[in-house]
């Protein structure tokens, strides 16, 4: 990583211009589209208080370089809310440098701030790089997601 600071904050209404072009290399980076409507109704989610969704940009000096959402849900197996860490993208050239690392301690203490006493979350069979950090920092459940779209 370069030698300006890395800064990871929560995003607010001024940031859409920075995160969308993260948000559509993320979803290019596991080849899916959304409706534009479905992101505008994301990214509004993202800076409602009253929703349970939640995001931060990583920032290196004025460029914003990576992004974590998560979800805080009910869970039948604690009495604590869980969180769910839906979404985490770094720019390319940064993977490797402590930036996703930093984006996932941020959940951790965002989650652990709130309550939260599991941080989980989901990363394609195929995303080795990303497997690399993640069996360093969280345990692997070795449950095999099934599903079915409606």
């Amino acid at each position: 990583m370069s030698r300006t600071a890395l800064a990871i904050r929560p995003v607010t209404a001024a940031d859409h211009a920075a995160w969308l072009p993260l948000w559509q290399a993320y979803l290019s980076f596991y080849r899916s589209e959304l409706p534009e409507a479905t992101s505008a109704i994301t990214w509004q989610r993202l800076l409602a208080a009253d929703e349970p969704t939640h995001a931060a940009l990583a920032w290196q000096g004025e460029r914003a370089v990576g992004l974590v959402q998560w979800i805080f849900h009910r869970s039948n197996w604690s009495v604590e809310d869980a969180c769910y860490l839906q979404d985490l993208f770094v720019a390319e050239e940064l993977r490797g440098t402590g930036v996703g690392r930093r984006l996932i301690e941020q959940v951790y203490a965002a989650a652990q701030a709130a309550g939260s006493r599991r941080v989980h979350w989901l990363t394609h069979e195929s995303n080795a790089t990303a497997m690399q950090l993640y069996q360093r920092i969280a345990e692997r459940a070795g449950f095999v997601q099934y599903r079915k779209s409606l």
